[in-house]
């Protein structure tokens, strides 16, 4: 895993150099037109509670916290927060997987694919 950065006090979440620059490198392919990366959980997937993550038009007042990491913008969901604090966002480029993958304490179990995971009770 690659050095990491704080997003901010409010946000406690870390990110790797390497999501850094491929989020925005994703940012830029899908046409520069984006404010930032949504990040956050919902219900689904085989353990649970399945990461979510999408491109990000505008800041949802009421639903997002806002920072930039090293010129990326993340919006991280309120709500996911107390599912995401003290995680890790890394990105995997293997023959495996390829994608943003999180290292996350809260997490119980994680699925096979690393897409979902059992939060812990």
């Amino acid at each position: 895993m690659s050095e990491t950065s704080n997003v901010s006090e409010d946000i406690p979440i870390s990110v790797t150099q390497r999501a850094i620059e491929m989020g925005k490198q994703k940012l830029e392919e899908a046409g520069g037109g984006h404010l930032g990366i949504r990040v956050g959980v919902k219900g689904g997937g085989c353990s649970g509670l399945l990461y979510h993550f999408e491109f990000a038009d505008d800041v949802r007042e009421k639903r997002d916290l806002v920072a930039k990491v090293d010129g990326l913008t993340l919006l991280v969901d309120k709500r996911s927060l107390k599912y995401l604090a003290g995680s890790i966002l890394d990105w995997n480029d293997s023959l495996v997987e390829y994608g943003f993958r999180w290292k996350n304490p809260n997490a119980e179990k994680d699925c096979g694919c690393g897409t979902s995971f059992t939060p812990k009770a």
